[in-house]
């Protein structure tokens, strides 16, 4: 899966950091990227601090580790990883007993 291989995990966002801060981020350090994911709690809506982006390729993503990993936006220093899959058979939507609201 070529996606997945160009995906990088974006953590220690503070809070209220957009989107478009991310992918202006990126741009500054001449990075492009196709698409960017903050993750949101599902009841909130509030960022989990967390998020996903989309390089245009693999030299995309070994650039954007090396220039941001460990750089601060909006005064927090980011950790950039390549993102892992996800882990098979793991369904999120799945709920276990005793956690139903």
């Amino acid at each position: 899966m070529a996606e997945q291989e160009n995906k990088l995990y974006i953590g220690n966002l503070e809070y209220s950091t957009t989107e478009d801060e991310i992918s202006d981020f990126f741009a500054e350090k001449g990075i492009k990227t196709k698409s960017v994911e903050v993750i949101k709690d599902k009841y909130t809506g509030k960022s989990k601090g967390f998020g996903f982006v989309e390089v245009e390729s693999q030299e995309f993503v070994e650039k954007a580790i090396e220039s941001a990993d460990g750089q601060e936006l909006k005064g927090r220093r980011l950790r950039v990883n390549k993102a892992k899959k996800p882990r098979e058979g793991f369904d999120r939507r799945e709920r276990k007993p005793g956690f139903d609201s």
